[in-house]
């Protein structure tokens, strides 16, 4: 039979045409199907973030955040009911149990239970009764509410009675009264200014709340006046303690920086909704003078730290953020933070279908940063001093770490797919890979940067509730006054305590030197 040439070319053509669009068509269902994947693995990464545990570890905790399932997510009916205390003569002494402990330092007040005069008779023979005893059934707990009084300074005059009746002039001599908290301000005392500053930075209560509840209470003070108080106290007090802090913190060797955003209203030049930022300083663990500094910035870019660490010469513990890595002087080391890896792999993780994770290379990444969070714990466990967590960290992390970035990067050669969750795991690894392992290099530093992410959760949680600032003046009063707050966290003070020691004594001329948070006289009265 014979073939014409043609129609085999015809045929020939036909073939290679239909066989280039199922190229193209498989390439365009891959393609599609990788997208479909990404929405998908999104859409599992919001439900995690939404409904799924936020905490990283293992075990499941409580989340702290919940506000209005809390008595149902702290419930626990293996917890005993406290237990009303046995009835015991007063010559027996009791050893003080734990909820003793916990009241010692409180003032007691007993209400004695008698019974009337007319039933104090022997049900016997009719006589009177006397007392023969007294036990004490229950301990309470009582709250007496806040007071507020209206305090007068009173001046007085003297004058000379002699000169009065003898002479021509009169001398007259007044009594010194304190200076005013803000001069031209009456109103504001140092107790009603630690309340007010207390109630927001320390316990994330608004303004426009704290105006409604003094109302309730017949007191009218607005919000705008407990701003503009706010203010005042930073510019006249605070600012040049702040300063303080900035500088000694500045002597450290080893610090922590975290950024969060911040909504600034009436900014020159910019938009309402732009976004503004608070950087966040700590210093490290072993430091014996701990302080936390917010510096508040209407940008994230990365002069904003090199400005403000201008003199410090150490390492910067820091997560992956670019401007920390090409933005500041060398003389300050960059270390990574571990936990940020470790997160990149529990992310992923989430957006797997439950019954596949274990057998997952995600899973294998998890491990690797567990085996040195494993190490770190025992580490502690042991009480190492710097010096031996070094060599400790350089006979098993070290190691363990290599082989981690080795794997990191074969999968990554492997499975080059940025936009993934897993891919992206894998690029944080290799780019990062330099300053994660510089976290080895000093038997002082930490495996991760979460010191500075507990510092910011203050911030953070106050932001959900007062939710922006109206203008720089008052970020730049609430970053001074959240610092000085935590501050007083670490150093073990009493935050509304240490407020008071503050707007009682600079107000006086107290020098900030003398105020500062470690000094003999604040950890005395304020602890």
């Amino acid at each position: 039979m014979k073939v014409d040439m043609n129609t085999a070319e015809v045929w020939h053509e036909k073939y290679n045409k239909s066989q280039t669009e199922v190229k193209e068509l498989r390439e365009q269902i891959e393609k599609l199907q990788k997208q479909v994947d990404w929405f998908i693995e999104q859409l599992r990464l919001e439900r995690a973030r939404q409904f799924g545990a936020s905490s990283e570890q293992t075990a499941v905790i409580i989340d702290q955040m919940s506000l209005f399932n809390d008595a149902e997510a702290a419930a626990d009916p293996t917890v005993p009911e406290p237990e009303i205390k046995k009835t015991i003569p007063r010559r027996v002494h009791k050893q003080k149990g734990k909820r003793d402990n916990d009241f010692s330092n409180l003032p007691t007040e007993q209400v004695v239970h008698e019974l009337p005069e007319n039933e104090r008779v022997c049900p016997d023979c009719g006589r009177p009764l006397h007392v023969c005893g007294h036990s004490v059934l229950r301990r309470e707990l009582v709250v007496i509410p806040a007071k507020y009084l209206v305090r007068e300074h009173v001046r007085t005059a003297y004058s000379c009675r002699n000169c009065e009746q003898h002479s021509d002039h009169t001398p007259m001599l007044k009594s010194a009264v304190p200076a005013a908290l803000i001069p031209g301000s009456g109103v504001a005392s140092s107790s009603l200014l630690a309340q007010i500053l207390n109630n927001k930075y320390v316990l994330s209560l608004p303004l426009y709340r704290q105006e409604q509840e003094l109302n309730r209470l017949g007191i009218t003070i607005s919000r705008q006046n407990m701003a503009n108080w706010v203010i005042a106290v930073y510019k006249k007090y605070f600012d040049k303690l702040f300063d303080l802090l900035h500088k000694e913190l500045l002597k450290s060797e080893i610090l922590h920086a975290d950024e969060t955003t911040l909504q600034v209203l009436h900014e020159d030049g910019r938009k309402a909704k732009t976004k503004s930022y608070v950087w966040l300083y700590s210093t490290s663990g072993d430091t014996r003078r701990p302080i936390v500094l917010y510096d508040y910035q209407p940008s994230r870019a990365g002069e904003c730290a090199s400005n403000f660490l201008a003199g410090f010469k150490g390492k910067l513990h820091t997560d992956g953020y670019e401007a920390y890595h090409c933005k500041l002087p060398p003389e300050i080391d960059v270390a990574g933070c571990w936990a940020h890896m470790r997160r990149y792999f529990t992310d992923t993780l989430k957006s797997l279908d439950a019954a596949v994770r274990a057998k997952t290379p995600s899973q294998i990444g998890l491990n690797y940063c567990d085996r040195l969070f494993a190490l770190e714990k025992k580490y502690k466990k042991q009480e190492l001093t710097a010096a031996e967590r070094y060599e400790a960290r350089l006979r098993e992390s070290v190691p363990m770490a290599k082989a981690y970035f080795a794997w990191a990067k074969k999968e990554f050669e492997q499975n080059p797919m940025p936009k993934t969750a897993y891919g992206a795991a894998l690029t944080y690894a290799v780019n990062q890979e330099s300053w994660l392992t510089n976290v080895f290099s000093d038997g002082r530093l930490e495996l991760s940067n979460n010191r500075a992410e507990r510092c910011v959760r203050p911030f953070a949680v106050g932001r959900k509730n007062w939710l922006f600032c109206n203008t720089p003046a008052g970020a730049k009063a609430s970053a001074a006054v959240y610092s000085i707050v935590e501050t007083a966290k670490v150093n073990g003070l009493k935050p509304h305590e240490y407020l008071m020691f503050l707007l009682e004594r600079l107000p006086q001329g107290i020098a900030p030197e003398d105020c500062l948070p470690w000094g003999d006289d604040v950890q005395m009265l304020c602890r």
